[in-house]
């Protein structure tokens, strides 16, 4: 790291070289998972009141609440929200790989939900949220052929 002292070019290589036992999910990958789910809470909020067209409603506040509860649930349940799912993408713990516990996923969801910790991340494409609960969203190819080892 060009210009930087010693402690400050030691840690920077122990972050980039802070090895995760998989590979991590492309930014690409995990955008679209998140319209996916977005766009699909809107749909299913849509079926109950308006959304399209209004504003200053609770459609916003619903539809947001929606999105945490389907990801916190199914992310405990079966390893990533509707959207990372149809992008096959999942989240598992750090250590040991299993899926999260429905605290955890909770906080994470909650903590996406608040737009800035997924914005600050590590080199690793970790974000707040994953280093927060201890999470990592790889793609599905990581966790089969981390089964097969």
């Amino acid at each position: 790291m060009p210009g930087a002292s010693p402690d400050q070019a030691s840690a920077y290589a122990v972050a980039v070289s802070d090895d995760l036992p998989f590979e991590t999910a492309s930014w690409g990958r995990r955008v679209l998972a998140l319209l996916v789910d977005w766009l699909s809470c809107l749909l299913v909020v849509s079926l109950f009141m308006p959304v399209f067209g209004t504003t200053g409603g609770p459609s916003g506040i619903v539809t947001l609440g929606l999105f945490v509860l389907e990801s916190a649930v199914l992310t405990c349940t079966v390893g990533g929200s509707f959207g990372k799912l149809a992008c096959r993408l999942r989240v598992l713990r750090v250590d040991g790989g299993g899926r999260l516990d429905p605290l955890r996923s909770l906080a994470r969801a909650v903590l996406v939900a608040l737009v800035i910790p997924p914005l600050v991340f590590r080199p690793d494409r970790r974000g707040l949220h994953d280093l927060a609960v201890g999470s990592v969203t790889v793609p599905l190819q990581a966790v089969g052929s981390r089964h097969e080892q």
